[in-house]
C-alpha cells in the first residue's frame, strides 16, 4: 500500500502550500485516482513520493515504511513511476529503453537474463508495442512515446505503479486500452495503482476510489458517485456543468456547459 499521511508541501515563494495535510491511501488490488484542476497539487504528490520535493509535514509510506527511510533502488524495486514529463535524451531503440525498467533488479553491471526478457516482451504485448520495439525513440509520435514509457514501468515490475497523466497524446482507442490495462493490473494482478488524471469521465468508469484535490486540499473522496456531484465539481473547477449518467456502464459523466 502507498500512503500519504497528512502530507504538506510548500514551494518557496508560493502564497499557499501546494499540499496541505493531504491523506490518501492506495491499496493493492485497487485503482485509486487523484483528480482536480491545474495547480491543485496532483503532480506534487508524485514528486513527494519519489523524493523530488521535500515535505513540510506528514510522511509518505510504502507498506508502512516511510519512503524517507528507503533508498532509491529499494523504492524502484517496489514502485514503478510514470511521471508527467520526460524527454528522450538519447535516441535509443525502443527495446533498450523498455529494458531500462529492469535495471533496479539487475544493477548496472549484470546483463539481462531470461526473466528480464520475459518481462520486457510482456510489457510490449500489454501496451501493443511489438511493432515498435526496433524503432528509435526520436521517430515516435507523442502517443507512441507515452505507451513506451508505460511499457518501461510495466517491465520494471514491483508491487505498485504510479502514473501522472499517462494518456496524454493518446487517441481514443489507446486511451481506453491504457485504462483497461490499469484496471487489469489492479484487479487481476493485484497491484496498487495510483493514477493522476484529468479524464474525469474515464476515471469515473474505472477507479475504485477517487480523491478530488482543490488548492492543495482534499475537496472530496470516495466512489465515483460520491465525488462526481455537480455542486462539488462546479465549485472546484469554476465552470458550469451537469453530471449525467454514462449510458454504457451507469457511471457518473461530467458534461461541461457553454457560458452564456
Amino acid at each position: 500500500m502507498i500512503e500519504f499521511r497528512e502530507v504538506t508541501v510548500r514551494y518557496a515563494g508560493a502564497l499557499r502550500p501546494a499540499l496541505q495535510s493531504v491523506s490518501i491511501a492506495a491499496p493493492r488490488g485497487s485503482l485509486t485516482a487523484v483528480v482536480g484542476p491545474n495547480g491543485s497539487g496532483k503532480s506534487t504528490l508524485v514528486r513527494a513520493l519519489i523524493g523530488r520535493q521535500p515535505l513540510a509535514g506528514g510522511d509518505v509510506r510504502v507498506d508502512g515504511v516511510p519512503v524517507a527511510q528507503m533508498d532509491r533502488v529499494a523504492i524502484a524495486r517496489r514502485i514503478a513511476i510514470v511521471t508527467q514529463r520526460e524527454d528522450a535524451v538519447f535516441s535509443l531503440p525502443v527495446r533498450d529503453y523498455v529494458a531500462m525498467g529492469r535495471y533496479p533488479h539487475i544493477g548496472g553491471w549484470r546483463g539481462l537474463g531470461a526473466a528480464d526478457h520475459v518481462a520486457i516482451d510482456r510489457a510490449a504485448s500489454l501496451t501493443d508495442l511489438h511493432v515498435f520495439m526496433d524503432r528509435r525513440l526520436d521517430t515516435l509520435s507523442g502517443g507512441e512515446w507515452q505507451r513506451v514509457r508505460l511499457a518501461r514501468a510495466i517491465a520494471q515490475g514491483g508491487d505498485a505503479i504510479v502514473l501522472d497523466e499517462p494518456t496524454t497524446f493518446l487517441d481514443i482507442a489507446h486511451e481506453m486500452q491504457v485504462f483497461e490495462l490499469l484496471s487489469r493490473l489492479a484487479h487481476v494482478e493485484r497491484l496498487a495503482v495510483l493514477l493522476v488524471s484529468h479524464q474525469l469521465n474515464l476515471v469515473a468508469r474505472f477507479a475504485d476510489h477517487i480523491v478530488l484535490l482543490h488548492e492543495g486540499t482534499v475537496a472530496a473522496a470516495g466512489t465515483a458517485h460520491e465525488v462526481m456531484r455537480g455542486e462539488v465539481l462546479e465549485r472546484v473547477y469554476q465552470w458550469p456543468l451537469v453530471v449525467s449518467r454514462d449510458p454504457a456502464v451507469g457511471a457518473p459523466a461530467l458534461v461541461p456547459l457553454r457560458r452564456r
